[in-house]
């Protein structure tokens, strides 16, 4: 009895323990699925997360490169249009070259077809003469060909100079206008004063008695004076005056200085002769520097090495012709900045080798070689470029010129010295340049008389019309323009005109 109730109580038990272990069991199959889930669920929040934030960044970075990509788009087509008016540009450049290059081309096939039409006429005329005489004149074939060649050239030369006289003006008359409108234009916009060229200066004295002070016992004054500036005294009767002489203008400056000192000081003698004198010579520097800047601020030409300016000031006590050099030099960058402006050309190279095209002339009575050569080795030593430089070098021709700036100094140059006013000669020097230019003119074979006119500017020449032709009247009158070039210095140019007039006579009888 016991014992069945002991079984059956344990099988119960049993029975109640594998339900109990069943339904733990479950209980931990369903907690492990629900964390599984939640773990699942968590990851894929987690995974949906990253999507969502790699998306954003892929959406940010597609943006960024679109507008990347936009910006790059944009500076192309600026590009682009840039590029495409540059071509338009360059294609009207080319197309009216290309018309321009046509009506030449027309304009020389016309006057081809009009010499080929003279040139045939010529033929038949030939024939026609070659007949005429060998049946009037019963002459061989040989003797009529040689009388008429000769007629024939006779003819042809007259035409041939007229045609070179037609293509020559038509040449000039456009570059003509455009020259004189532009060199008018430069010289109304600049304008300077001009001096006159002197190797004495003067110095007024309150009173004839300061001569014998300034000579002082033995002459111990002057000659002291004399050695410490470095001229020439001369005292002689012109009243209550002293006359000082030196081909150098400097020196002379601070002996003109240093003697005015002297007389309204009144202390002569040679210790404050020479403390005087280098005093002035300190203060003609100062002058001189100041005068070499301000004259590069005038012409516009920054950036020039302290000795370089120093130099160029010293052409402000040179003078050419009348015509101060440092003045000169500024009125020609002036001329050569508009002249460059106008032609689309180098401003700042054009300027600076105008304002120093004659640097040699401050130096070249201490320096072997001419100014221009001088000036130029000068400029390069302190760093000047070399466009600067040949422009220096070449003004006068004696360096081939290598850039347009050069030739425009040059032009400059001319005209700050030909332009009415600028310059003045000394009688003695204009006399004889007008004198050798009728001897130059008078020395061709066929001249008949010669003159020179305004002042020298202009020599004109009658020719004798039996002896020279017209085509010999042109060579003429380049031989005698080539011949002046060569042996002759003038300040400007000379115009050269050869005068050819056929005079017919006959007699009523």
């Amino acid at each position: 009895m016991n014992a069945g109730i002991w079984l059956l109580i344990i099988a119960i038990s049993l029975a109640l323990g594998m339900a109990i272990g069943y339904f733990i069991k479950q209980q931990q199959t369903s907690s492990a699925k629900r964390k599984e889930k939640e773990e699942a669920e968590n990851i894929i929040n987690r995974a949906e997360e990253e999507a969502r934030s790699i998306i954003l960044q892929a959406k940010d970075k597609a943006l960024e490169t679109r507008q990347t990509a936009d910006a790059e788009i944009a500076r192309r087509r600026t590009e682009l249009s840039r590029e495409e008016d540059r071509l338009q540009k360059r294609r009207e450049e080319i197309d009216g070259r290309t018309d321009r290059v046509d009506k030449h081309e027309q304009a020389l096939n016309k006057r081809q077809s009009a010499i080929d039409k003279r040139a045939n006429d010529v033929e038949r005329m030939y024939a026609q003469e070659l007949e005429e005489l060998t049946r009037v004149s019963q002459m061989s074939i040989e003797e009529a060909r040689n009388v008429l060649l000769a007629a024939v050239e006779k003819e042809a030369r007259t035409d041939m100079a007229r045609v070179i006289r037609q293509i020559e003006a038509e040449a000039r008359e456009e570059g003509d206008e455009r020259a004189r409108k532009l060199i008018a234009d430069a010289i109304q916009r600049v304008a300077s004063e001009h001096v006159s060229e002197v190797t004495t200066s003067f110095v007024p004295l309150p009173s004839d008695e300061m001569k014998g002070r300034i000579i002082g016992r033995n002459g111990r004054n002057i000659h002291a004076f004399e050695q410490a500036a470095g001229v020439d005294v001369i005292v002689d009767d012109t009243p209550e005056a002293i006359t000082i002489s030196s081909f150098d203008t400097v020196r002379r400056e601070v002996a003109v200085r240093s003697m005015a000192k002297l007389v309204l000081d009144g202390r002569i003698h040679p210790a404050h002769i020479e403390k005087i004198v280098k005093r002035e010579q300190e203060e003609v520097e100062r002058i001189i520097a100041e005068a070499g800047e301000q004259a590069a601020y005038d012409a516009g030409v920054p950036g020039l090495h302290p000795d370089i300016l120093k130099v160029l000031g010293r052409l402000k006590f040179r003078t050419s012709y009348g015509q101060n050099q440092l003045a000169h030099a500024v009125e020609t960058a002036q001329l050569a900045g508009v002249i460059a402006a106008e032609l689309g050309a180098d401003v700042e190279v054009a300027k600076a080798g105008a304002l120093l095209h004659d640097l040699g002339k401050a130096m070249d009575h201490n320096v072997e070689g001419t100014h221009a050569l001088i000036g130029a080795e000068f400029a390069k030593r302190y760093g000047v470029s070399s466009k600067v430089t040949n422009t220096i070098a070449s003004h006068h021709h004696e360096v081939e010129q290598e850039s347009v700036e050069a030739v425009i100094v040059e032009a400059a140059d001319a005209i700050s010295g030909a332009r009415p006013g600028a310059r003045r000669e000394s009688l003695e020097q204009y006399i004889k340049r007008v004198r050798a230019l009728e001897e130059v003119a008078n020395s061709y074979k066929g001249v008949n008389q010669s003159y020179a006119l305004q002042a020298g500017r202009e020599v004109r020449i009658f020719v004798r019309p039996e002896e020279v032709d017209d085509l010999d009247s042109i060579r003429l009158a380049r031989d005698i323009a080539k011949q002046i070039e060569d042996s002759m210095q003038y300040p400007g140019q000379i115009k050269v005109t050869v005068i050819r007039e056929t005079r017919a006579v006959d007699y009523a009888k």
